[in-house]
């Protein structure tokens, strides 16, 4: 019989941490290290997903064998500059992809930003972040799903099920066959991990 887990992810549980580079701090919603490897360090990493504020321009951690997919939830104008051109990460909600052993530096075009970071080692998973519209049906495949409400709460229909997620909490789902998720009502952020 196909199961589908649902754990609530309050952000009591959340993790906070220094970045890599130390030129910040991360709130971790969500992640999984090798084992034996210490979850408040970067050594080890599996995946993660966190949220972060850029409050001033300045380079982005070296994360060479790690994809990064992010979005901006508070603000706009964020701009990465790299040796090979620009990631442009201006408008809110829209999530991008790159390499995160590419050398940037941000740009803050409009002030502070937050975002959301959703970054994952490429030789042990692959990963999707997108923001379901309301009323969009999104098939959920046998995966590792994060529905994060950043800012106002968020109601769905998960399978069957009905459920709310409040702001600023995350809903893990762990899936083992394929079921529709429906955001009915709120802004959120689905980030999908599948390991390889």
């Amino acid at each position: 019989m196909m199961t589908t887990r649902l754990t609530p992810l309050p952000p009591e549980s959340f993790r906070s941490k220094p970045w890599k580079n130390g030129g910040g701090i991360t709130l971790d919603i969500a992640d999984a290290t090798a084992p034996g490897a210490d979850p408040s360090g970067w050594e080890g990493m599996v995946w993660r997903l966190g949220r972060t504020a850029i409050v001033q321009p300045g380079p982005f951690s070296d994360l060479t064998g790690y994809e990064r997919l992010q979005a901006v939830i508070v603000g706009s104008g964020l701009v990465l500059e790299g040796s090979s051109g620009e990631i442009d990460l201006r408008r809110p909600f829209v999530p991008v992809r790159y390499d995160g052993g590419l050398p940037l530096v941000s740009r803050l075009e409009n002030g502070p930003v937050e975002v959301v970071n959703l970054i994952v080692d490429r030789a042990l998973c692959s990963a999707d972040l997108v923001v379901p519209m309301p009323g969009e049906a999104v098939p959920l495949a046998p995966a590792i799903h994060i529905l994060y409400a950043p800012g106002e709460a968020v109601t769905a229909r998960c399978g069957g099920e009905e459920i709310a997620v409040p702001g600023g909490h995350a809903l893990r789902i762990d899936t083992e066959g394929e079921i529709a998720l429906t955001v009915e009502g709120g802004r959120a952020l689905l980030a999908t991990i599948r390991l390889r």
